[in-house]
């Protein structure tokens, strides 16, 4: 079997010989044979046993770690799951699951798939998949199990608050997660749409979902929002763009080190909507695909961007197919947008010494300008034209988050509660609620201020000074205690933020999710202001302001 390996990779080089690599032919075909027969020896004479297959693909995982974090190795196993990143279609049973202690628990259906019909709710705990025990099952392993051809049965055992545990039996579907999760009229003729990623025909749902709100009323502003949008397919940002500007603009280019990868991307349909004003939604989560958009945006002056510096990945990948049904997603070329500027932000072939990519210096930025004359800068993401700075999430709020309080306490609401309505923004009856709800629970937390009053006693100890402060230190800690107490009232805007769209998710899904969200965004509430003065706008796009 070696030789026939060795002789399909010595069979290999040749070919990339041909293609222009004769230079390299030589180191290229002395360490394969290196590669092989170490890969034989290691194989043969280990001393304990070998899995030949996890062997080599973690080789092949360390192998390609030294490049990029987007150049990866797909088995065959693993296909369905990198299906689903370009399509955003599975054969399964539709829901977001999580884990808890030795279970793992619905914690969102999607609302019209199979789980959601068959009656499951978040907080349903899967003791069971087919009759074999879900214990100490990873959420991986779990949603391996779910997962299956459609029209297959799947049986879950299930455990729910206030009943015994019950079977329920259904048939798996082709779930397609929608890319437009939301899209409503938010102020009176401002259209919103959030778009999750850019998946197949993305583009025909946004521009659907648009045709369906211009026969309500006219439109007068749009918010498109690509927070926490990982980006996807290329093709889908070009088209996207072109939605909202002429036939024949320039969108996007790519360069890489084989020509045949320097390419510019056109907007080749006539526009849908060249004069409604734009806001783009950006935050440190929107990669690739979403800064392509933002990007074109914002160098032809469409429309305004607003959020934060959007992630910096402006790295082309491309997929090549393996022996076994396996696939290599490799790393060709870069992304320049109409301005002229790169939006990668790590230059993965120049690291530093302890192997880590630093990210550009402000000082080494280079200067572009959009259509209008305004300047913008590389270096890496999107800058917005304005900038929200996010708030600081208070150490209260993380410890509830990480012991899934407000998960539970909204599982518990809406085992009291069966309906609710559709604007559901929190009372401070229902937080009062909240607060008795957690005085029975238990969740650990430390303040900033806390580990700096215990690191100065260490310190003082270390210098012999802690006798002089010891009481000193002490009535500050009880103190500072004191106060602690009232951070749950400190935090009260943050809580009932958070806990409106967890409650709102119990009985209207994602949708209800995101309604809820848009009465606590800063980001949003700053997008209707601009959009809502067109001189404010106009100024912004002709940067005199």
């Amino acid at each position: 079997m070696f030789r026939k390996i060795k002789k399909i990779l010595i069979a290999l080089v040749v070919s990339l010989s041909l293609l222009g690599f004769a230079d390299s032919y030589f180191e290229i075909a002395k360490n394969l044979d290196v590669f092989t027969t170490l890969y034989r020896e290691l194989n043969n004479y280990y001393v304990d046993e070998t899995d030949p297959g996890k062997l080599m693909k973690t080789g092949i995982d360390a192998m390609l770690k030294s490049l990029d974090p987007y150049t990866t190795y797909i088995p065959e196993s693993e296909i369905e799951d990198f299906k689903f990143m370009t399509t955003g279609q599975y054969g399964g049973i539709g829901a977001v699951i999580t884990q808890r202690n030795s279970y793992v628990f619905i914690s969102e259906p999607y609302e019209g798939f199979p789980a959601q019909k068959a009656g499951l709710i978040a907080g349903d705990k899967i003791l069971k998949i087919d009759g074999v025990s879900a214990k100490d099952k990873t959420t991986e392993e779990v949603s391996k199990a779910l997962k299956g051809e459609p029209n297959t049965e799947v049986k879950l055992l299930i455990e729910r608050r206030g009943e015994n545990p019950f079977n329920v039996v259904f048939n798996r579907e082709k779930i397609s997660v929608k890319s437009v999760p939301y899209s409503a009229f938010i102020d009176d003729n401002i259209a919103y749409l959030k778009l999750r990623s850019f998946t197949r025909n993305c583009t025909k749902d946004i521009k659907r979902e648009l045709q369906v709100l211009q026969k309500d009323k006219n439109i007068e502003g749009i918010v498109l929002d690509l927070r926490n949008n990982p980006g996807g397919l290329l093709n889908e940002a070009v088209s996207m763009v072109n939605l909202f500007v002429d036939k024949g603009e320039e969108v996007v280019s790519t360069k890489g080190k084989i020509k045949s990868w320097d390419n510019i991307y056109k907007a080749n349909s006539e526009t849908f909507d060249r004069e409604t004003p734009i806001v783009v939604l950006i935050n440190q989560s929107s990669a690739s695909a979403s800064e392509i958009v933002a990007g074109a945006i914002q160098d032809l002056d469409r429309g305004v961007v607003i959020g934060q510096r959007s992630f910096g990945k402006g790295l082309v990948q491309q997929t090549k197919k393996l022996s076994y049904n396996a696939q290599l997603k490799l790393t060709v070329a870069k992304y320049y947008i109409p301005s002229g500027r790169c939006i990668q932000a790590l230059d993965y072939s120049n690291r530093n010494k302890d192997g880590s990519v630093g990210k550009i210096a402000d000082s080494l930025m280079t200067e572009f300008k959009t259509r209008n004359g305004r300047i913008v800068y590389d270096g890496g993401g999107i800058n917005p034209d304005i900038t929200i700075e996010q708030d600081e999430i208070n150490q209260i709020v993380i410890a509830l988050l990480r012991e899934r309080l407000f998960f539970d306490y909204a599982s518990e609401y809406h085992f009291l509660n069966p309906a609710l309505d559709s604007n559901y923004i929190m009372s401070d009856g229902d937080f009062s609620k909240f607060e008795d709800f957690l005085k029975d629970k238990e969740f650990e937390y430390k303040t900033e201020t806390e580990r700096i009053i215990k690191k100065i006693k260490d310190v003082s100890k270390e210098e012999e000074y802690y006798s002089y402060l010891e009481v000193d230190l002490q009535n500050l800690s009880d103190k500072f205690m004191l106060e602690k107490k009232d951070d749950l009232q400190k935090s009260k805007s943050d809580i009932k933020e958070i806990l409106s769209g967890e409650i709102s998710s119990r009985y209207f899904y994602q949708k209800g999710r995101i309604k809820s969200s848009i009465n606590y965004d800063k980001e949003i509430h700053k997008a209707l202001k601009v959009l809502e003065n067109p001189s404010l706008y106009d100024s912004i796009l002709q940067g005199l302001n």
